[in-house]
């Protein structure tokens, strides 16, 4: 991890997962499912047909591509309770501060993700005869899958600058106990 910069591997897989999680959610925004109401002549019912059901995939996709990015830099960083203690200064407390805003953005576009995906997959087929009043089709918002586009970039973001500054806090108490263990001041005294 030399000089505080953390692995590029790691930089660029978790912006690769976030990139794509990012391009689902948008996918999922632009292929959410319309219900149209039809009228059975047959039986005087009307009911909704619904196009491709295509979003809910594109957003379980995402929900499981940003996962699996965030499961990766919390598996590196040993979810900063678990490995080498960081040394104290400010890049532990802005590692601190970022660790703690990744994990509420990646609850937000998780929590963003996986109810868009539930609504989009609620259909009903039958709603009742053709003299029911205010009849519409269930379906999804706009804008559910891009708020959880927004919360996946903004996650991004902090993810890259958590591991950046959990990385430099690790480099530095790696570097103080190395400065402690040569020290030159002996405990002899004077002959």
């Amino acid at each position: 991890m030399g000089e505080g910069k953390g692995s590029t591997l790691v930089h660029l897989l978790v912006v690769v997962l976030s990139l794509v999680a990012f391009g689902f959610a948008i996918a999922a925004e632009s292929r959410r499912s319309v219900g149209n109401i039809i009228k059975d002549d047959y039986s005087n019912a009307t009911y909704c047909v619904y196009s491709s059901d295509v979003a809910t995939g594109y957003g379980v996709g995402a929900f499981l591509f940003l996962l699996s990015g965030e499961s990766l830099l919390m598996g590196v960083t040993k979810c900063m309770c678990f490995g080498i203690p960081l040394a104290p200064g400010g890049d532990r407390a802005w590692s601190i501060i970022y660790f703690m805003s990744s994990w509420a953005t990646f609850l937000v576009a998780e929590a963003c993700l996986i109810a868009g995906a539930t609504k989009n997959a609620y259909h009903t087929k039958y709603r009742g005869i053709i003299y029911a009043q205010n009849f519409s089709c269930e379906s999804l918002r706009k804008g559910i899958f891009i708020a959880g586009a927004v919360f996946i970039v903004a996650t991004m973001v902090l993810n890259i600058y958590y591991y950046i500054y959990f990385s430099k806090a690790t480099t530095t108490q790696a570097a103080r106990k190395a400065n402690r263990a040569s020290s030159t001041v002996g405990m002899a005294g004077y002959a």
